[in-house]
């Protein structure tokens, strides 16, 4: 298993923001987080990239204990959102750059021409992060997401606010990278779309708390609905 979680939560003071949830991910698939705002997808992914500390529960990722041994895996994982913005000031490579650096990259250079050439940012390469457009800076945070060759990748909302031109190639560029080295993905997402052609699976959540868990078919087919979106409108609204 390339995840494995055991009764997690994370209390934010009398508030409960995940609560006992427990799960396994397996090796080389794509799992969908999906759920209403404040269902606790994004607290769930920053505990599983080490950044918060559980309340209680247990996570294993990549076979090591993120709450004891996490540097031994970080170099493996990584982790993309649009609502997180990279050093203003930095061109484009040189933000590849540190990122790159920080994780160890050998052959830094020719990775990041191989990104430029694939995620198409050859023209924007030397231009300060501060000058690009959301969605450009979407394709650098991607390339960032990607300078490692992560076996884990965590994408927070990968194609929030893009167009629906650069939103088809961004998942195209995710099928790619998943078919050609095996990696595991986990996807918190609101574009239903998006989910049913990146995931084999969807872990449905609420008020904290996993309460359906199955392929985008099966779930389908569960809720007597169309699509997912009708999905997870009947559990947002119903339960």
């Amino acid at each position: 298993m390339a995840i494995e979680v055991s009764e997690l939560t994370k209390n934010f003071g009398p508030a409960t923001a995940v609560d006992a949830v427990s799960f396994d991910i397996a090796t080389g698939s794509a799992t969908a987080l999906l759920g209403p705002n404040g269902a606790g997808k994004t607290t769930t992914l920053a505990m599983l990239l080490g950044l918060m500390t559980p309340t209680f529960g247990h996570i294993r990722v990549l076979g090591a204990d993120m709450l004891r041994d996490r540097y031994a895996v970080l170099n493996r994982m990584n982790y993309a959102s649009p609502y997180i913005d990279l050093p203003q000031r930095l061109t484009v490579r040189e933000n590849l750059v540190v990122y790159g650096r920080l994780y160890g990259v050998r052959g830094l250079k020719a990775r990041i021409h191989q990104l430029a050439e694939e995620l198409e940012l050859e023209s924007l390469i030397n231009r300060p992060y501060r000058e690009l457009s959301a969605g450009q800076r979407t394709r650098v945070a991607l390339a960032k997401a990607l300078i490692n060759e992560p076996e884990l990748l965590l994408l927070d909302e990968p194609t929030a606010s893009l167009d629906p031109d650069t939103g088809d190639r961004i998942r195209g560029w995710l099928e790619a990278y998943r078919a050609q080295t095996g990696a595991t993905m986990v996807l918190a997402s609101h574009n239903m779309p998006e989910v049913e052609r990146l995931c084999d699976r969807v872990l449905m959540m609420r008020g904290g708390r996993i309460v359906d868990d199955g392929t985008p078919e099966g779930l389908r087919a569960r809720y007597g609905r169309r699509n997912l979106e009708e999905v997870f409108l009947d559990v947002a609204r119903h339960g």
